[in-house]
Parts: structure tokens; sequence; C-alpha cells
């Protein structure tokens, strides 16, 4: 099995759950005392959170490059980025190194495509929803996001930063997000993608009115999927379109 590189901490309870599902996952497809070879880069939220508030996004991506480095270092043949708003800088993570990035847009996409879902409510941060830089990656997947009002949206905003991402996983929360996501449906959405690696914390399945992608799942399940791949074929998703 080839070893995944993550970059995690943004924030830590996702990506304990990143390492939970990876190792689930390897275990349950080879068996016995299986778990994955995993080099993990754990950065400080509050520096990442700060170039986020100052829209620093170019010491942002100098950040989770070197990050990137320093898992090929460790003996990554493959990195990923454990959270959807950090993709904002994908290109300079994926410049840094000589190992696949796998994007977690690209993850999202093939559960839809999957499923035979070709509209998706888009739920996370507000650059995730209102600049087109992730919507534009699904559409190469030939797939259309719809994101909520702009009220919705900065609630949607407000409970990532204030809450989930410190560990606080409220009712009232919940309950408005579900009624976001009952406004995604009347709106056509086939799914929701929660597009942002804590919400899945936050609503299970089995709360939400539509069918939900939980994006870090997705991101965790593509990476099992490449690493327990032959030695040297292991590839990011390739866009298509």
């Amino acid at each position: 099995m080839q070893t995944i590189g993550l970059i995690g901490g943004m924030s830590w309870h996702s990506t304990e759950a990143y390492y939970r599902r990876i190792n689930e996952q390897v275990a349950a497809r080879r068996g016995g005392h299986a778990s994955a070879p995993i080099v993990l880069q754990s950065l400080d939220f509050e520096q990442v959170r700060d170039c986020q508030l100052r829209e620093d996004w170019t010491g942002a991506g100098e950040l989770l490059a070197e990050a990137a480095r320093r898992c090929e270092d460790g003996g990554a043949d493959l990195v990923a980025i454990c959270t959807n708003l950090m993709h904002k800088v994908f290109p300079a993570v994926e410049a840094a190194v000589s190992v696949p990035a796998v994007h977690i847009a690209d993850a999202v996409a093939a559960v839809a495509q999957r499923s035979g879902w070709t509209k998706l409510g888009l739920l996370g941060a507000s650059w995730v929803m209102e600049e087109s830089w992730y919507r534009d990656r699904l559409r190469t997947h030939h797939i259309e996001a719809v994101i909520p009002g702009p009220s919705d949206r900065a609630e949607i905003d407000r409970v990532i930063f204030e809450e989930i991402t410190q560990g606080r996983f409220l009712d009232p929360s919940r309950e408005r997000y579900v009624a976001t996501m009952q406004d995604l449906a009347d709106w056509g959405a086939d799914a929701v993608a929660l597009a942002c690696t804590e919400i899945g914390l936050l609503v299970a399945p089995d709360q939400s009115p539509l069918p939900t992608i939980d994006s870090a799942t997705a991101h965790a399940d593509l990476l099992v999927e490449l690493a327990l791949a032959p030695a040297g074929v292991a590839q990011a998703e390739p866009a298509s379109g």
C-alpha cells in the first residue's frame, strides 16, 4: 500500500475523522491488522485562520505548500488537504510536490456521479459558496452547484468558524442547517455537498431532507482507493469535460 500524506489541523476535529475513516476502510478491505501508512502534517489552525481573515492567500498557500513538501519528504506517495476551503490554494500545493495531490471536489463529484446526481446544494465557508473556484471544479465533472441565499450563507459561515471548527455542535445551528438544506431541495438540488469537513459532524445523514455527500468521507475514501492501487499508478482523479 502506498503512503498517504495528509495536510490537516484545519480543524483537527475533521482531521481526526479522516484518520479514522482511512484506517477503517483499509482494515475492511485488507483485513487482519491492516492499517494505513500515513504522513500527517497537522498545522496550527490559528495561523491559517489569520491568513484567511487577512485574505492573505499567498501566505496561506506557502504554509500549505511547505506542509505538502514535508509530507513528500516523509515518504508520502500522494497528498491531500483535509479541508475544503483551503483548496482555494490547491494550485500552490500541487505545484510544490512531485507526487499527486488529490482534490476534495473531485472526490465529491465522484460520489455524485456514482449516484446519478447532477445538481448539488453547496454548503461551506463563504469563500467556498460565493467564489467560483469550487463550483468550477465540480463543473468540470458536469455537476452544477446551487448555493443558499445571502442570510443563510452568512449563518452557515458563522457556525463553521464560531462553532463547529472549535468542536461545538449545537442544536439550533443544526436546525438552521437542516432548514437551509430544505431550501436547496426546493430549488432542485439532488443532494447536498457538505463542503466543510466538519458539517458531517453536525448534521447526520438521517437528519437531512436530502441525500448528503460528506466531503471528508468522500475524500478519505478516494485516498484509500488510490493508495491501494499498485505502486506507481496512483493519481489524482482527473477532471472530465
